[in-house]
């Protein structure tokens, strides 16, 4: 009996689960002979099209330097960075300035007001990274009004400044504003920090509806709890050094690391109760060993 030949795999199938981002062996330092010092090491990750993940960590443990890496902004030390396949860490400044004007990248601050002009208006904010690749003026003015309506505004505030908005506001539109281009990868550094609790719900709603849309997120916070519910994949930074990645539900539900099973313990949200001070100082040791 003659077997048939095996079926090509399709390619939009294999194209769409290509990781827009992936990052491979990277480590970042900071200044030169004895002062210097690690910022990460060794850090491998990737994000798919559709995917969120999560990076988690405390202050000082690279979250900050791994977006600002992967935008270019922070020279890497070794290992490579790649976003939609193609290999950018050795970018020169002239690459790296048509890559973020194809919007291919987008980045959103913790703080809006750093990313929004106060004295351009929430249009002119919006169509602004239209006009410079050459969309039309009313294609541009089109778009901003749809993607200011995904993020659950009202077109109405298009006129305005962003200082007469209110801080859940200015932080959906940052988020429209990155949209716009229609991006490949979008990172977003502690989006909810900075909110009260039922803007946080809005803007974490938001980007769980932003899946379907087919853009890669990468969730950079400090807050276990914000991100559980979110992502889809967690990884945890410690000291530098990705020390555990995982589904959301594994990492939350059976965390394998010391630091990670801190960090839920102190999200008193994600198992019913803060973990115990003898509990807290038994892992710091672990930690410090």
């Amino acid at each position: 009996m003659t077997r048939s030949a095996p079926r090509a795999k399709d390619p939009v199938t294999a194209e769409a689960r290509r990781p827009v981002l992936e990052i491979s062996g990277l480590g970042v330092h900071y200044g030169r002979g004895r002062a210097r010092r690690r910022a990460l090491h060794d850090v491998t990750l990737s994000v798919t099209p559709g995917e969120v993940v999560g990076v988690i960590g405390e202050t000082g443990s690279g979250k900050s330097t791994l977006a600002r890496t992967v935008l270019g902004l922070v020279p890497a030390s070794s290992g490579a960075i790649r976003i939609a396949g193609r290999e950018v860490s050795a970018f020169s400044s002239r690459q790296w300035r048509d890559l973020r004007r194809r919007g291919d990248v987008q980045y959103v601050f913790q703080d809006p007001l750093r990313s929004l002009d106060p004295d351009m208006t929430i249009a002119d904010s919006l169509t602004e990274p239209l006009l410079v690749r050459g969309v039309p003026r009313q294609e541009a003015a089109r778009r901003a009004r749809s993607f200011l309506n995904r993020v659950h505004l009202s077109a109405d505030l298009l006129g305005r400044l962003p200082g007469e908005l209110s801080g859940g506001q200015r932080q959906r539109v940052a988020v429209a504003r990155a949209l716009v281009p229609e991006p490949r990868l979008v990172i977003l550094d502690e989006p909810v920090s900075a909110l009260d609790s039922a803007n946080r719900v809005q803007v974490l709603e938001i980007l769980k509806d932003l899946r379907a849309s087919g853009v890669a997120l990468l969730l950079i916070s400090h807050d276990l709890g914000s991100v559980a519910g979110t992502a889809d994949r967690i990884a945890v930074l410690h000291r530098g050094e990705l020390v555990e990645t995982g589904s959301a539900r594994d990492v939350v539900r059976s965390p394998r690391h010391p630091y990670t099973r801190l960090l839920i313990g102190s999200a008193p949200t994600l198992r019913g109760r803060p973990a115990g001070r003898e509990e807290r100082e038994a892992l710091r040791a672990l930690l410090d060993a």
